[in-house]
């Protein structure tokens, strides 16, 4: 352990400062496609039983008007987010009638890519740019990777850890530079760390052959419908899934928030030929916002982001260049299709722990080739983590995956023997446990398990997949709402409806004027003012 984060855990073990771990916010995003009682994907239009996906703050739509995406309220506690998760599933069941939740990352058997509809957000200016987003999206990369699903983690430390964190390192920062650098050290050791959340997680070792649409890959043929690779923990986190050969390079190993947001403000500023070639107007109507690299930041496909909430048209680097950093949103957990919830609180218990030490441990600075070290790490991880013996990297020896895991979890212990201490239970520690079983026997992990399942069901992933959302829509629909949270999801859904309403009824101007208005805040100003 180093002698950063042990002088930490002393200053934080001590009764007026441990309530401090209990200030900070988790929240969920939990993507998932709406499909039939086959398993096929709905093609109708979001559900107006389940209100306006453009402001309805618990239930929106991610790529497509097929493609949810439920999100809870940030909680000091991880367990109550997750009881919230439940109640908006519970709830949109009953509005759904004759479709369920495929319980899945990776997407069910797919209609051709003309079909697949593109998430319509109604006629307001607002509505009508991550329309355009989306339409500029299944340009570049297709439709059929945007129908992926995940699971994303947000998570922050309360601002008075940071303000005690700071005094104890005599730093002269201002509190806000201060804690948004510390949220940037965070994310480099989440970096050197997530391939140990791909083999403890991963779950998605299989996929539906008519996913790829005739792409090479190096997949094996499991069954006639489903190809997969032995020890893969998750293909949807590899190059089939939510990769892009554009963005390789674009957002350097990055040692402070100021280069994150020049690289990511240069990307919405480079023009990118092909892009170009695809056309951003096509009959008078927008198809992409423009024709650089990246129409905005949250195209960069991060499995870690630096976050501060945005207000209305604001856009994410503005936010962090006025406000600093408020918390991080980790992206690369797959569904976990043995779960109702694609998540369950021993796992997410385990998160807090692995961030928390990703926060307090020392963070030295990175460079190109730790950056390569990583990407290493993370891409065999995902594709071969299962490998009897597989060795990774750690700044340039070679360790096997098995000990390095080990050793992080050794390290993590003491921050969940605080945490557990904290919320008097020992929850975290049980979960460092479980996470230990699956480095010793890797059949315990979500990979192995869903291959087992797959096999069970004559090789096919589709059949499987169709047999976990089925019984987990019969779970929830048999545990109905209470009257008053009934009431309360009705008052949402009605009031998100009358506000999308209201915010097309008194916009003015015209949408091109909005959207040039729009591009135009991608000067390089963005990311030097305030810092």
């Amino acid at each position: 352990m180093s002698d950063l984060l042990k002088q930490r855990l002393q200053l934080l073990d001590t009764n007026a400062h441990l309530p401090l771990l209990a200030k900070g916010l988790r929240g969920i995003e939990r993507e998932t496609l709406r499909v039939d009682t086959d398993g096929k994907l709905m093609l109708t239009p979001h559900p107006v039983e389940l209100g306006s996906a453009l402001t309805h703050p618990l239930i929106t739509t991610d790529y497509s008007e097929s493609l949810l995406e439920f999100i809870t309220p940030a909680e000091q506690d991880i367990s109550i987010a997750l009881d919230k998760l439940d109640l908006i599933h519970r709830f949109s069941y009953s509005r759904f009638g004759a479709q369920m939740l495929w319980n899945n990352s990776m997407p069910c058997e797919l209609p051709q890519e003309k079909d697949i509809p593109i998430a319509w957000y109604g006629s307001s200016h607002i509505g009508m740019i991550k329309h355009v987003y989306r339409r500029g999206l299944a340009l570049r990369y297709g439709k059929s990777m945007q129908c992926i699903a995940g699971i994303h983690y947000n998570y922050s430390l309360s601002e008075d850890l940071w303000k005690l964190l700071k005094k104890e390192d005599g730093d002269t920062r201002s509190e806000r530079d201060y804690q948004s650098e510390s949220y940037v050290a965070l994310i480099r050791n989440f970096h050197r760390y997530s391939w140990l959340l791909m083999y403890l997680f991963g779950a998605s070792p299989a996929l539906s052959k008519n996913f790829l649409r005739g792409r090479q890959h190096d997949l094996e043929t499991l069954s006639e419908d489903t190809l997969f690779l032995p020890y893969a923990t998750s293909l949807r986190m590899s190059d089939l899934g939510y990769q892009n050969n554009v963005q390789d390079g674009l957002v350097p190993p990055y040692n402070n928030l100021l280069d994150y947001m020049r690289s990511l403000s240069l990307a919405v500023r480079k023009p990118h030929r092909p892009y170009e070639e695809l056309g951003i107007k096509k009959d008078g109507e927008w198809m992409q916002i423009n024709a650089n690299v990246l129409q905005i930041e949250n195209e960069f496909y991060a499995t870690i982001r630096p976050k501060r909430v945005i207000k209305l048209g604001e856009r994410p680097v503005e936010a962090l260049c006025a406000r600093g950093v408020q918390y991080i949103e980790v992206r690369c957990m797959d569904v976990d299709p043995f779960e109702a919830l694609g998540i369950n609180l021993k796992t997410s218990r385990f998160l807090d722990a692995f961030l928390l030490f990703c926060a307090l441990n020392d963070s030295a600075l990175t460079n190109e080739a730790e950056g390569e070290e990583n990407l290493s790490n993370f891409a065999l991880t995902v594709k071969q983590g299962r490998t009897p013996g597989l060795m990774l990297q750690n700044q340039g020896t070679s360790v096997s995956l098995r000990q390095w895991g080990e050793q992080i979890i050794e390290q993590i212990a003491p921050l969940a023997a605080l945490l557990d201490k904290q919320t008097e239970t020992n929850e975290h520690q049980q979960s460092l446990q479980a996470q230990l079983d699956k480095l010793r026997d890797p059949d315990l992990t979500p990979s192995a398990r869903v291959l087992a399942a797959i096999r069970e069901e004559q090789g096919s992933f589709n059949q499987f997949a169709l047999k976990q959302s089925h019984y987990f829509a019969e779970q929830f629909k048999a545990r109905p709402l209470s009257e008053q949270d009934a009431v309360y999801f009705e008052e949402l859904t009605r009031s998100s409806l009358a506000q999308q309403a209201q915010m097309e009824q008194s916009q003015s101007g015209s949408f091109d004027e909005f959207i040039e208005d729009y591009r135009s805040r991608t000067s390089s100003q963005i990311c030097c003012d305030g810092l």
